[in-house]
């Protein structure tokens, strides 16, 4: 039987970056990929700057394009924004080239990949046997880089308590002439659908379209209908060839906590996407490079582990995460304060947003504080 002391269930960002990192300190790491790699992933392939700053190696191979201004839509009552930086805001990738360009970097540290392994159940104890439909794996932790279906989690008795947001994309292959038309920068436009937003992100030679809903609703809403509508926004009439990929992003982390069974939730299966954009490949490098360091740093003791993972995890991500929920509620279901903010100070609403791709700022402690200020501002 395989043993190793670290297993990774899942060769996404996140995945695929813990494994780099516990590359570098000679801890026995393995990815178990239930796909062969390279493998398409649902996903708009967004790479905010915060993200890719801290990237360890150069991803310019993989990079289908860049994107130095933002443009965001509103209703017709208010007018877009246009963000510009130095440089690139966003860079896209797709990501079944992103991912494996990752995984291969882990590798020539020395990391193990197993391909075509799906997990089926896992034996826990301390040491763990993962029963794969290849054989049985052993390893003392275990790392949930899953997504946001993550069935390690279920496996390991969380119940689910993420928010999970309803989302479809396509890509689209539309005539030269919309393609040089909407392949300039990239277009959010929020209302696009309801409590939510559309986006155009331009590929090397195609469009990822798509739509959706950012906060909880009772109402249901026609995801399909809504992304028809919104090619008719972007002046798209005729299509060459679309592939729709309906999928799910968790836009709210776990409630009960990030580690069970010496099993650490990372990723998707964390619920550490951006609520108030849904962006999830920044966080979910960082959080697969923060459980590595924990248990580098513990020295693979399992309650130093998951004590310095939840940390890592307090001091970083989850507070910018609580305070985007609240944002997002504001922005998404409370239109009419934010249409007053965003009346008077829109630009600024603009740039803000744009520093925080940037890395170059966080989501206010005091937003509350804030937004009360804002709105007395913008009515009186």
């Amino acid at each position: 039987m395989k043993s190793f002391d670290v297993a990774i269930i899942g060769s996404g960002p996140a995945g695929a970056s813990a494994a780099f990192e516990l590359s570098k300190s000679g801890i026995s790491t393995v990815i178990i990929e239930k796909e062969t790699l390279p493998r398409y992933k649902t996903c708009g392939g967004g790479f905010v700057f915060r993200g890719r700053k801290n990237m360890p190696f150069d991803i310019s191979s993989v990079v289908e394009k860049e994107f130095h201004s933002i443009d965001t839509y509103f209703s017709k009552k208010q007018p877009h924004l246009t963000t510009t930086r130095d440089t690139p805001i966003i860079t896209m990738v797709m990501r079944d080239a992103f991912d494996n360009l990752i995984v291969e970097k882990a590798k020539e540290n020395g990391v193990t990949l197993l391909q075509n392994h799906k997990v089926l159940d896992i034996t826990f104890g301390a040491i763990s046997t993962l029963h794969t439909t290849e054989g049985d794996i052993e390893a003392k932790f275990i790392i949930a880089a899953d997504g946001a279906l993550s069935p390690i989690a279920k496996i390991a008795g969380w119940e689910e308590t993420r928010l999970i947001i309803p989302a479809l994309e396509y890509e689209v292959e539309v005539p030269a002439a919309d393609f040089e038309r909407l392949s300039k920068n990239v277009r959010f436009d929020i209302d696009a659908i309801p409590y939510g937003y559309g986006w155009c992100f331009p590929k090397k030679n195609h469009l990822s379209i798509g739509v959706a809903v950012m906060i909880k609703t009772n109402s249901k809403i026609n995801l399909k209908e809504y992304y028809a509508t919104y090619l008719k926004t972007l002046g798209i009439t005729e299509i060459v060839s679309e592939a729709a990929h309906g999928f799910v992003i968790p836009v709210a982390p776990r409630t009960d906590n990030f580690v069970r069974k010496n099993v650490l939730l990372v990723g998707d299966a964390a619920g550490l996407a951006d609520p108030l954009v849904a962006e999830g490949i920044s966080n979910a490098i960082l959080s697969g490079v923060l459980a590595a360091q924990a248990i580098i740093e513990a020295k693979l003791d399992s309650e130093k582990v998951a004590e310095l993972y939840t940390q890592k995890l307090e001091s970083t991500i989850l507070p910018e995460i609580r305070t985007g929920a609240k944002l997002s509620h504001y922005f998404y279901n409370q239109k009419t304060f934010r249409d007053l903010v965003l009346k008077k100070y829109g630009q600024k609403v603009g740039e803000a947003m744009t520093d925080l791709f940037m890395g170059e700022r966080t989501y206010p402690a005091d937003y509350k504080t804030t937004i009360s200020r804002k709105i007395k501002e913008a009515i009186f």
